[in-house]
């Protein structure tokens, strides 16, 4: 019987067609030293993603998760994560902004027990926020600054992470909106907490999916943090 894989990296999707066609090839070759696979969770695309993940899937450590009712990031990446098998779990987006090419950093601390969750951080020395407009890097450092205090990283607004899957089993996870890592870090409170540089980069094809709504969900989840910490957090 073969072993599994040692890493799951979960990929969610909504009309990522043209950017994993990009992708596959680079995230085969960032994982060519480990036992892996890629699992796509697709939010029920319309421009083919899911026939894009059958075709790597012939040549790739790839396979498909399909959600017809279910909608949001957050929730995908807990479906991921229930689909999974991997000891190591990696999330990145799909669009191209996070460069698989980074991974082996994130996933080596883990591996060799320096950290229990590695965030690929903008704003750590080497890092930079890449092709962002004014508007957008205003909007991402203020977010940043609202959540600092609940998570001791300088980057709580990455959504490119590792994390070792044991320490998910200390609290009930209950995301709202898109940024699962500030749950995690604030929930499951992960030590060692390593940092590594990510330069980002413009998504490959489409538009940034953030607007009022994402902001609001992000406003929303950060004041429920806030009172699941005040009122005793897991003791509560």
């Amino acid at each position: 019987m073969e072993p599994g894989p040692e890493v799951s990296v979960l990929l969610p999707t909504l009309n990522e067609a043209g950017s994993l066609r990009v992708l596959g090839d680079r995230l085969t070759r960032a994982l060519a030293g480990y036992r892996a696979e890629v699992l796509v969770i697709d939010d029920d695309s319309s421009d083919g993603t899911a026939e894009v993940v059958q075709e790597l899937a012939a040549h790739g450590p790839f396979r498909l998760l399909e959600r017809r009712r279910e909608r949001g990031l957050s929730s995908a990446v807990l479906a991921g994560i229930a689909a999974s098998t991997g000891p190591i779990i990696l999330v990145m987006d799909a669009d191209g902004s996070h460069p698989p090419e980074l991974i082996p950093r994130l996933i080596d601390p883990l591996r060799d027990g320096r950290a229990e969750f590695v965030l690929a951080s903008r704003h750590v020395d080497g890092g930079d926020m890449g092709p962002m407009s004014a508007t957008r890097r205003a909007i991402s450092r203020g977010a940043a600054l609202l959540a600092r205090p609940l998570a001791p990283v300088k980057d709580p607004m990455s959504g490119y992470f590792a994390v070792r899957r044991e320490i998910l089993a200390r609290a009930t996870l209950r995301p709202i909106g898109f940024k699962i890592a500030l749950e995690i870090l604030v929930k499951c409170r992960p030590r060692p907490i390593l940092e590594v540089p990510l330069v980002f980069q413009d998504r490959i094809y489409g538009e940034s999916k953030l607007g009022s709504r994402v902001i609001g969900s992000y406003l929303r989840h950060v004041a429920r943090l806030y009172a699941w910490r005040l009122v005793g957090g897991p003791t509560a």
